[in-house]
């Protein structure tokens, strides 16, 4: 999906931005010229994951963009505090939150100790709301204003609490945030939105979960970048308190082959679901 240059000079402050998802949404944004705030906690290389805050300002700034790498653990509010106040000395501004930054755990209520449960809150629900609150202030004097989470629909059907209730709380903290906000500064041009897959998509989390073998059946992060690109390019004014999904919205701007998103393009019709979807979706399968 081609870029148009929509996002050129305005500054996106992005979570969780040194792989993956976030990642992705951050070099798609930079080939159209846009400031990066690469918001993440690993600054020195990890054993098990690649990329660190350093790793991903370099691509960025190689696609097009100008980054700012900051040490910042979502749950901490100094850092939280002291990452917006560098994004706004540096670039004047913040134009654009994504909400990318989040913890998995597909465990049982009695498997899940609280630790873990905590973790997922905190970063999740939690770390949401604090960073949203932060860089509020300055998005409120963008005249290009945007909150986009990466969470699901708030699809209360039992299926989704039943498996995993701790990880589906801390998730849907997010989506209830896109519900909130968006409501709350609507009527000062703030689009909150929530942006989620239809299949799963091959991240660490996903190797985490399903080992080398996930990649099979999943799709590429830059599926969910080009979707957060059309959300991200549209005005604030008129396009708020959405639950997307990636493949209905890239459908609806014209993309109608999904074939090379597929990290198998030969596996692309046999791709894993995504949790937390309408009923709609499991009534056929891909």
């Amino acid at each position: 999906m081609q870029n148009v240059g929509t996002l050129r000079g305005k500054t996106l402050f992005i979570t969780g931005a040194s792989r993956g998802i976030g990642k992705a949404i951050a070099l798609k944004a930079a080939r159209d010229g846009a400031n990066i705030v690469v918001a993440a906690k690993t600054a020195d290389p990890h054993p098990k994951l690649p990329g660190t805050i350093y790793t991903s300002a370099e691509e960025i700034e190689k696609a097009g963009g100008k980054a700012l790498a900051c040490v910042v653990d979502v749950r901490d509010e100094t850092q939280v505090r002291s990452a917006v106040q560098q994004a706004v000395q540096k670039f004047g501004g913040i134009d654009i939150l994504v909400n990318n930054a989040s913890a998995i755990s597909l465990t049982s209520t009695l498997k899940t100790d609280m630790k873990r449960y905590d973790l997922m809150n905190g970063i999740n629900s939690r770390g949401t709301f604090l960073v949203s609150k932060e860089c509020l202030p300055y998005i409120l004097k963008s005249n290009h204003g945007h909150i986009l989470n990466i969470s699901p629909p708030l699809t209360l059907n039992p299926r989704w609490f039943g498996s995993n209730v701790a990880y589906t709380i801390a998730k849907y903290g997010m989506s209830m945030c896109v519900l909130g906000m968006a409501e709350e500064f609507k009527a000062q041009g703030v689009a909150v939105n929530a942006l989620w897959p239809r299949t799963t998509i091959h991240t660490a989390a996903i190797e985490m979960l399903r080992g080398a073998e996930g990649a099979k059946y999943s799709r590429k992060p830059e599926v969910m970048a080009d979707a957060a690109y059309v959300i991200l390019c549209r005005d604030p004014r008129t396009c708020t308190g959405n639950f997307f999904i990636d493949e209905e919205l890239l459908t609806d701007v014209g993309v109608n082959d999904f074939k090379h998103y597929a990290c198998y393009p030969e596996n692309a019709g046999q791709l894993e679901l995504d949790g937390f979807l309408p009923d709609k979706y499991y009534k056929s399968m891909l």
